[in-house]
């Protein structure tokens, strides 16, 4: 089992749940949707993945571990996926542990799943019934009566994978919104799937893997409406990313997220974590983070819209009648705008403005080359724009551009307020090559500006220095305005952006609040009064203010 086989064992298990993430997914309509249960166990699966096949032809034991530990913490995504992350880290510590780690039976089995177990559930501070912990428990308990049993290894497997889908199917028995919505636990059975997929491939059984609906009673259809009263629904944003720190203290700082809202996580240690954390301040939680140590993949999503678009996504479904996939009779339009932002404001300007899909990302959290490739396959389009509005999403967007089954052209677009400007340019009548030149010559155009707190110690454009926490003013990519308070920097920030032009856009971000707002309003307008603005609630993580001049 410790072998170069072991990888395509977990390899195969990450593939069986990214076939049915999608059947994961949907029976998330239940509480707030913290990203998506499928999805995100199977990025965390594809990371794993992603480590071992960087290993040499003959791993050892320890090496097999760390990869599977490191890889699945750096790429969690969600409480699921973080949550996922720490079941496989104690399977890699009970192995570790055990007196012959190198042996392949049933104890091994019932060692690996017990720590497992401790491991989850010590991650976990309010630990739920009916959800997947339930299922690792049960699937553990399993183990530990197979080897009392002395079963053999395979047979032993066997037994937990039937077990896992057993468990899955008594959740609703568990948690009263699972029975009232007809679903099981959408944590549950991934790891079912999972555990599956790697015992079916180490065992070469061939038994299908039960569809969801099999395992608990059809659910009435009202039943897919937003449920708005679970107790987590309060708070809107589920932050996560990741924490390179030395100093942490992890129960001091958990208690501290408990403050600022719930769902809280810091896994891992000294000196890599995993933080996350449903709240309505993301910028305080990041704050304090950046107090301790070095924050990096930073990922906010709006749970709220998360919970509306997956409503539409799923009635749609039910419209469209058993094995629906959301397929259209309407006859593709000539050209299509895909767009990345993030903040809601921004996103509803960008749709009223003519985007057809927005793709959630920016800075420290840019989108992959497949999210591109899904969001082409999702328009309803002949050809396609993409407005990636960050230069370091350029890549992704371009290489999903390369692999499209239509055409897609990506416009250079390093800020949001760009992306306004080529909409603004579109010519609908025109062809995708006539388009992408109005576009092009749009951008240029515009001078961009960011508002932001700067993380370490760095130096200005003039060579001054900056200390962290300072506030920073971006002009062109370039750290131009260094101060205290964002109003004053923003102030001076648009002196250096605004030059001969006529016109600037301002987003405010999520932390800026609205009277702040209105009154830097009103100083731009009394220094620079021939300056025409356009002022909007861009509700954009990390940067108070986003800014253009054209």
């Amino acid at each position: 089992m410790i072998s170069t086989d072991f990888v395509s064992y977990i390899a195969a298990g990450a593939h069986a749940l990214s076939e049915r993430k999608e059947e994961i997914n949907n029976l998330n309509v239940f509480p707030v949707p913290d990203g998506d249960t499928g999805t995100n166990m199977s990025l965390t699966l594809e990371t794993v993945v992603q480590e071992l096949m960087q290993l040499g032809s003959e791993p050892t034991l320890t090496e097999i571990h760390k990869a599977v530990t490191h890889g699945s913490l750096m790429g969690a995504r969600g409480n699921s996926g973080v949550i996922t992350s720490q079941i496989l880290r104690g399977m890699c510590e009970g192995i570790e542990q055990h007196p012959k780690p190198h042996t392949f039976d049933a104890d091994i089995i019932a060692s690996a799943l017990a720590r497992s177990v401790e491991v989850a559930f010590g991650a976990v501070r309010k630990p739920v019934e009916g959800t997947i912990l339930t299922v690792l428990r049960d699937t553990a308990d399993a183990a530990h009566q197979a080897a009392e049993d002395k079963l053999e290894a395979k047979e032993a497997l066997l037994f937990v994978s039937e077990e896992a889908f057993a468990s899955v199917r008594r959740t609703p028995d568990l948690l009263p919104v699972l029975k009232e919505n007809g679903v099981v636990d959408a944590g549950g059975f991934g790891l079912a799937i999972l555990i599956k997929g790697f015992v079916d491939a180490l065992t070469g059984s061939t038994t299908a893997i039960p569809d969801n609906a099999m395992l608990t009673r059809p659910a009435p259809q009202v039943a897919i409406e937003q449920v708005n009263d679970w107790e987590g629904s309060e708070y809107r944003y589920c932050t996560e990313f990741l924490l390179r720190s030395d100093e942490v203290d992890s129960e001091e700082t958990l208690d501290y997220l408990g403050t600022l809202g719930d769902c809280e996580l810091l896994v891992g240690s000294h000196p890599d974590f995993k933080v996350h954390v449903h709240t309505n301040d993301p910028g305080t939680v990041l704050t304090y983070m950046t107090e301790r140590g070095q924050v990096s993949e930073v990922h906010i999503h709006n749970m709220q819209l998360q919970t509306a678009e997956r409503t539409e996504k799923l009635g749609g479904s039910a419209a469209g009648g058993a094995g629906s996939t959301a397929q259209t009779d309407t006859p593709p339009k000539p050209l299509g705008f895909i767009a990345v932002c993030a903040g809601e404001g921004t996103q509803r300007i960008l749709e009223s403005a003519g985007v057809d899909l927005v793709v959630r990302g920016g800075q420290t959290m840019n989108p992959s080359t497949k999210d591109f490739v899904d969001a082409i396959a999702a328009v309803n389009a002949e050809q396609i724009i993409i407005f990636p509005n960050n230069k370091n999403i350029f890549l992704a967007a371009n290489a999903a551009a390369e692999v499209a089954d239509r055409p897609v052209a990506v416009i250079p677009t390093k800020s949001v307020p760009q992306s306004f400007a080529a909409l603004f340019a579109a010519s609908p009548g025109e062809g995708l090559d006539e388009n992408v030149a109005l576009m092009n010559e749009a951008i240029e155009a515009v001078r961009s500006g960011e508002i932001t707190t700067a993380i370490k110690d760095a130096k200005a454009a003039d060579g001054s220095p900056i200390k962290e926490g300072d506030v920073i003013g971006i002009a062109e990519g370039a750290i131009d305005v260094v101060g205290s308070d964002v109003s004053d920097v923003a102030l001076e920030l648009v002196g250096i952006i605004s030059a001969d032009c006529d016109v600037l856009t301002m987003l405010a971000g999520m932390d800026f609040a609205q009277d702040d707002f209105e009154a830097l309003i009103e100083r731009i307008e009394e220094r620079y009064p021939d300056l025409e603005i356009d002022a909007q609630r861009g509700e954009q993580p990390l940067y108070p203010l986003v800014m253009a001049a054209e």
